[in-house]
C-alpha cells in the first residue's frame, strides 16, 4: 500500500538524486583495479574482457564509459555502469568477487514512457507485473572456465523478516522492511520523500558472511535499486537507475551509500 496526501508528493528519480546529493555518504572510487585486465566467463562460455581505470571502462575493447567502482568489503567490488549505445539504455552492475574469482551481473533496463501510462489497476487485470523496469541476474567466473560451483553467490533468505534503518546523508533516511523471498517495504523517515511508503518486488543475494546484494524494481515512479549491504561494518552502496522528468530528459544514475543499523527481526511461529 501507498501512503500519500497529494499527487505531489510523488518526485522523479532526477529530483531524488537532487535530494541524494547533498552532504552524500556516497563511497569515492576505488583505485585498487586500475589498470587491470578482468575476463567475465558466463554459463554459455562467452567471455566478455574487462579494461579497468579507477574512472573508466572499456569492455571488449570498445568505447570508455564512465565506471563507478567501489568496495564495501576488501577483495569485493562492485562495478557500475551505462551502455548508453544500447535502446534501451542498459544499467550494467557487477559485483566482482575476487575472494572466489566469481561475479554476478544485474543488467537492467527502463520502460518507455508510452509503457509508463498503463494504470496499475490495468496492469493488475491484464496479469501484467506491476512494474515494467526488467532485470537480467547471472552469475559467472572470473579469468577463468565457467563450472557449477564457479559462483557461490546464491539466493537467500537471510534478510527476511528484517527492519533495517539506512541514513544516506544527513537529511535523508529510510527504513526497510523485508518481508518475503519477493517483496519489500520501504518509508522515507526524513528527506525528499519524507511521509512516502510503498511495497515493491525485490531480490536478495548472500555474497559473504553477511554481505549482501539486494535488488529491487518500484512501480509509482520506476526505478532500480542495487545496493550492497554489509552487516559486519554497518554500511551499503549501490545506485538508482531511473528515468528522467520527461521523455526528452537524460536518465537518471546516481551513486547512493548509508551507514545503516538493525532495527529489528520479526519471528514467526514454527507451524506457518
Amino acid at each position: 500500500m501507498t501512503t500519500t496526501t497529494s499527487p505531489s508528493d510523488w518526485i522523479s528519480v532526477t529530483g531524488l538524486e537532487k535530494g541524494f546529493e547533498t552532504d552524500s555518504y556516497a563511497l569515492d572510487n576505488s583505485a585498487d583495479l586500475s589498470g587491470k585486465k578482468i575476463e567475465l566467463h558466463d554459463v554459455s562460455g562467452n567471455v566478455r574482457r574487462l579494461e579497468i581505470d579507477q574512472q573508466t571502462l572499456r569492455v571488449d575493447d570498445g568505447e570508455a564509459v564512465k565506471l563507478r567502482l567501489t568496495s564495501l568489503r576488501q577483495g569485493i567490488y562492485l562495478l557500475d555502469w551505462l551502455d548508453e549505445s544500447a535502446r534501451p539504455t542498459a544499467s550494467y552492475t557487477v559485483v566482482l568477487d575476487t575472494l572466489t574469482d566469481s561475479y554476478t551481473q544485474i543488467l537492467g533496463t527502463l520502460p518507455t514512457f508510452e509503457t509508463i501510462k498503463t494504470g496499475l489497476y490495468e496492469r493488475a487485470l491484464g496479469g501484467r507485473a506491476l512494474t515494467d523496469v526488467n532485470v537480467e541476474i547471472s552469475h559467472g567466473a572470473v579469468n577463468k572456465s565457467f563450472s557449477d560451483s564457479a559462483c557461490p553467490h546464491a539466493l537467500t533468505d537471510e534478510l527476511i523478516g528484517v527492519r533495517n534503518l539506512y541514513r544516506y546523508s544527513p537529511t535523508e533516511v529510510y527504513e526497510h522492511t523485508y518481508l518475503n523471498p519477493n517483496f519489500y517495504t520501504w518509508q522515507c523517515l526524513k528527506g525528499v520523500e519524507q511521509g512516502l511508503c510503498d511495497t515493491d518486488l525485490c531480490h536478495y543475494y548472500k555474497i559473504a558472511d553477511d554481505l549482501y546484494l539486494f535488488v529491487w524494481r518500484e512501480k509509482i515512479v520506476p526505478t532500480l535499486g542495487i545496493v550492497m549491504i554489509d552487516e559486519q561494518n554497518h554500511r551499503s552502496d549501490g545506485k538508482i537507475f531511473g528515468v528522467g522528468d520527461t521523455e526528452e530528459a537524460p536518465l537518471a544514475n546516481f551513486p547512493m551509500a548509508s551507514y545503516c543499523q538493525r532495527l529489528s527481526r520479526a519471528e514467526y511461529p514454527d507451524d506457518l
